[in-house]
């Protein structure tokens, strides 16, 4: 969603039971659902472990799946995603998407925007799991720090770009919340 800066910072999170339930997962978990990478060229250097994620083949009908990461992260994931629209957003919207992602040590995310038409009714929040002082976050190029228990609104219409120079992976949970008067019922 253009939110008419590049960035917004949404305060401090305790995000530490979502970290612990995140990098407890097997390695497998990070292979369950490739469909990101796959379809979006830009995210192929990244793995996911999916919790929820709107079928864009019946859009603008919004039909949000559960995915595998849904049974193993939605007990610390949820509450943290609600506590953060209740701060911030309109209640009653609807997640459409949501996930942790990570980008692989040397990875990057080649500079884009968000194009589909999800992207534009939709907050995109970023919530930092691991992340290192190498890791270059770029919107409108000019980079961006995310901080580990803060969470962040970035402006996905706007081209950015993520790259990996660490020794460790980078790992965020992501999700977008879609306000009730973008879904119609507002």
């Amino acid at each position: 969603m253009d939110i008419g800066t590049p960035i917004r910072e949404l305060g401090p999170v305790d995000h530490g039971p979502l970290a612990a339930a995140i990098l407890a997962q097997e390695e497998a978990a990070w292979h369950e659902d490739e469909y990101r990478q796959k379809e979006y060229d830009v995210h192929r250097q990244t793995e996911s472990i999916v919790m929820v994620f709107v079928n864009l083949e019946n859009w603008p009908k919004v039909d949000v799946l559960k995915q595998p990461g849904w049974d193993r992260l939605a007990s610390v994931a949820v509450p943290l995603m609600h506590e953060l629209i209740e701060r911030h957003y309109p209640p009653g919207g609807s997640i459409i998407r949501a996930m942790a992602a990570k980008l692989l040590v040397g990875g990057k995310i080649s500079p884009h925007s968000d194009t589909h038409p999800s992207f534009h009714i939709g907050h995109r929040i970023h919530i930092p799991i691991v992340t290192n002082p190498r890791v270059r976050f770029m919107i409108d190029g000019r980079p961006y720090r995310f901080e580990p228990g803060q969470a962040y609104e970035i402006n996905n219409q706007r081209t950015h770009s993520v790259m990996n120079k660490g020794a460790a992976d980078r790992i965020h949970f992501i999700f977008d919340y879609v306000p009730p008067a973008q879904l119609g019922r507002g």
